[in-house]
């Protein structure tokens, strides 16, 4: 949600390669902007479960005033894109932050009172206490109002939001990122597991603000394998949704 941002190559990846890059630029040319650059997009996702749950994973860039603001294109777009589908803020039940960075935490809560709220906000708890233990603003303008509330639900290891919607842990990124997996992993809501279709191509490529690069690739490479055939969601890619290992077929664009 927002706008795009623009972010140099190839350092922004370490490990890459220049014939990784002249590959995605013959196969993906949209990914990169005018000058070559990386073009980072800013996607959330709703899931209406057939029972009856709507569950928001991630919350976007958030307002003018966010943790964001020092770096990203804000406001985001969420609560309007919300509205084009027919949802306001009290309609959803959940919402999983897949990590606590401000570009996925930061649409949580505005001018100290959340903006969800009607719903429990997971997070897992590897993650929360590694914010705890840095500080900074989206512990204390995002983290701290949902406490308050009574919103924050922190959640140790694999955990069942709805029939056929659960979390996994999938550390690396951040210390305790958490990926959504829909059914028989026919749909992984990633987070930022995977930020760059150089990562698809060959997941052993690092991201330079992985807090542990190598248990990010770990992590990256074991995902792909597991949901094989399935279709990936990751916020920052050039199309919301790409399948696997047809990682080039974006759905609906």
């Amino acid at each position: 949600m927002g706008e795009s941002l623009r972010r140099p190559l190839p350092e922004t990846f370490p490990g890459s390669s220049p014939a990784l890059w002249e590959r995605l630029r013959e196969e993906v040319p949209q990914v990169f902007g005018p000058d070559g650059e990386w073009v980072l997009r800013f996607h959330c996702f709703v899931l209406r479960v057939p029972e009856g749950a709507t569950i928001l994973v991630d919350t976007g860039l958030g307002p003018e005033d966010s943790p964001a603001a020092s770096w990203a294109p804000v406001p985001g777009g969420l609560l309007g894109a919300l509205a084009g589908i027919g949802l306001a803020p009290g309609d959803i039940d959940t919402v999983v932050l897949t990590h606590l960075h401000s570009d996925h935490a930061a649409g949580a809560a505005a001018k100290g009172e959340p903006v969800f709220p009607n719903a429990r906000h997971i997070v897992q708890r590897t993650e929360l206490d590694w914010l705890e233990g840095g500080g900074g603003p989206v512990l204390d303008d995002i983290v701290r109002p949902l406490q308050r509330a009574g919103l924050l639900h922190a959640v140790s290891g694999d955990t069942a939001l709805a029939p056929d919607v659960a979390i996994v842990p999938t550390p690396g990124h951040t210390p305790g990122h958490q990926s959504v997996i829909v059914g028989d992993d026919a749909l992984v809501v990633a987070g930022d597991v995977v930020l760059h279709p150089a990562q698809l191509a060959d997941p052993s490529v690092t991201y330079v603000y992985d807090e542990d690069a190598a248990a990010a690739a770990a992590t990256r490479a074991a995902l792909l394998a597991r949901m094989r055939g399935g279709v990936l969601a990751a916020p920052h890619l050039h199309v919301p949704f790409v399948s696997v290992p047809d990682v080039w077929s974006a759905h609906g664009g």
